[in-house]
């Protein structure tokens, strides 16, 4: 598989920062390491250029006829290979080439099915989703359940204007779209993937837990009122060492704090003291001293774990580490010759996609709250993966919440690689 084209770009006036993206897209489209006939593009956009989504759009599919397929949404930032882009007009494009009977461009106007018919079979998706979506997770779940392997990847938009998602098959002409034009504000949307589509997808935590796991035995809705039979806010004051005699002291540390939330018979913390994938971190939003109860933003029921915690700078830079390690090992040959380990391991060597990591290209959806100084400095976590990985075509966002399988996590990241089989 060749490497996709990619370009980004930040400009005040977005027709000039989509010039120099389609530069860099054609002059990587000339090389022989890189697809030549792409046909399907993904576009992220900061939320300055959010107005004139129609008119990129528009402009992207007139200079790019070969590509016919797109999809994309807006981001209070954006990232691509080594760069983030905070709080400034910016876009970021990847083509892919990929056969187009293995993959499916759905939207609301166009949802994806089962049973699409022409053999093609949905095994994953790439979904971008709209916050203000009424019963999101339950959304979530059933797309998920239209693939095969249940597996979900991408993130909420997040705009401080216009909220858009793109999602335009042949030119406009999806089934069900009609005169549609391919932007989209609303609901989800997204490009569903075929087996023959081979992707590795890792979770990345950016919360520590500040002590172990406790099992929830009493709960009402969205309020936890016992931890192993404890009262629940009795536990949460030993834990975070804080009294409510002392107010502004209490609600500083509250405010940092967040609940770590996993189905009943898992852990919500592993055996090294970080957070496993499947741990949901959701915000305290009030406490009930009358039933010593804990109000989180979720539904919780008995039998849950939790684990009360905080964001880390220094966990969530190891944990994007450790799965950047996780991909390059389970993509890397397991024998390979002395010149190729010794050209892998050098500094220089992260500087070209390495054919021997098998990587056509990657997508990175990570929080909002976490890219820029959470990291150290501007584009760091962008970097952390580049060294991990070398510079391979990747675009991303910085989303209002990120998908992973079937579940809306909060201050993660997810990212995904498109590979060879081979």
């Amino acid at each position: 598989m060749k490497l996709f084209p990619f370009g980004h770009a930040t400009h005040p006036q977005w027709p000039m920062a989509a010039g120099l993206v389609l530069a860099q897209l054609r002059a990587q489209m000339a090389r022989p390491e890189y697809a030549g006939a792409p046909t399907l593009g993904l576009i992220y956009i900061t939320d300055h250029y959010a107005e004139h989504a129609n008119a990129i759009l528009d402009l992207l599919s007139a200079e790019l006829p070969e590509v016919i397929d797109w999809a994309g949404t807006v981001g209070v930032g954006i990232c691509s290979s080594n760069v983030e882009y905070f709080d400034e007009p910016a876009l970021a494009v990847m083509l892919c080439a990929l056969p187009p009977h293995q993959y499916r461009v759905f939207s609301g106007v166009a949802p994806l099915g089962t049973g699409e018919g022409m053999g093609f079979e949905a095994y994953s998706a790439l979904v971008h989703a709209d916050a203000g979506t009424p019963e999101l997770p339950e959304l979530l779940a059933e797309v998920a359940g239209r693939t095969t392997t249940g597996y979900l990847f991408g993130g909420l938009a997040a705009s401080r204007s216009r909220t858009v998602q793109f999602a335009v098959g042949g030119n406009g002409n999806i089934r069900g779209q009609g005169a549609a034009s391919g932007v989209f504000s609303g609901g989800l949307s997204g490009v569903a993937f075929g087996e023959d589509v081979a992707l590795v997808s890792r979770v990345t935590q950016g919360c520590q837990p500040v002590a172990g796991h406790k099992r929830i035995t009493a709960a009402e809705g969205n309020v936890i009122l016992a931890l192993d039979t404890e009262p629940a806010l009795d536990v949460l004051l030993r834990e975070l060492r804080i009294s409510l005699d002392e107010p502004q002291q209490a609600m500083a540390t509250l405010r940092a704090t967040m609940v770590g939330l996993t189905s009943g018979g898992s852990r919500a913390v592993g055996r090294t003291g970080s957070f496993g994938n499947d741990v949901l971190v959701r915000h305290i939003i009030g406490l009930d001293p009358g039933r010593r109860g804990v109000a989180v933003a979720d539904q919780v029921e008995v039998g849950m774990s939790m684990a009360f915690c905080q964001r880390n700078a220094r966990a969530a830079r190891a944990d994007l580490m450790r799965i950047c390690a996780e991909i390059r090992e389970e993509l890397e040959p397991e024998e390979m010759s002395l010149p190729v380990a010794a050209a892998l391991a050098a500094h220089e060597a992260l500087a070209a996609p390495s054919p021997v990591r098998r990587i056509a290209g990657a997508v990175y959806v990570s929080c909002a709250g976490r890219g820029g100084p959470h990291f150290g400095g501007p584009s760091a976590e962008l970097q952390i993966v580049r060294h991990a990985l070398g510079e391979v075509p990747l675009v991303g966002f910085f989303a209002g919440g990120e998908i992973a399988r079937h579940h809306l996590y909060g201050y993660t990241g997810v990212l995904t690689v498109f590979t060879d089989r081979g």
